[in-house]
């Protein structure tokens, strides 16, 4: 019995060890503008455990640095849902979609396309 108690706090030890408290990850996240990067990383880095969080417009990746010890990718996605964004594993509420400013339905089809000619004009601009 002693054997078995040995064996499972040794087991349990070395999965808290496990967790990196400077863990890096990325995940997509659907939005279109910079409304919604700040929108985004504002969520994010409210996260508790969230070090750092960078969203990119274009490759719509959102790089964090992040404790494991203090939270997952899955907690992480479902706050950016609950302020109205898409993750690969969790979409958003149609509430908390609509909560978004209107140039930021990135769901809407006539939106994506204004925001593309917008980047392209500014492009074309510089």
């Amino acid at each position: 019995m002693k054997k078995v108690l040995l064996i499972i706090t040794v087991i349990l030890s070395s999965v808290s060890f496990a967790q990196n408290k400077n863990a890096k990850a990325s995940m997509e996240v659907d939005g279109v503008c910079m409304m919604c990067k700040e929108r985004i990383e504002k969520a994010a880095i409210r996260t508790k455990g969230v070090k750092s969080a960078v969203w990119n417009i274009d490759t719509h990746k959102l790089k964090l640095i992040y404790d494991e010890r203090k939270t997952t990718l899955k907690i992480i996605a479902q706050k950016l849902a609950d302020v109205g964004h898409d993750t690969k594993d969790i979409k958003a509420s149609d509430t908390a979609y609509n909560s978004v400013h209107a140039c930021c339905k990135y769901r809407n089809k006539e939106v994506q396309e204004a925001h593309k000619e917008e980047k392209q004009a500014a492009k074309i601009k510089n």
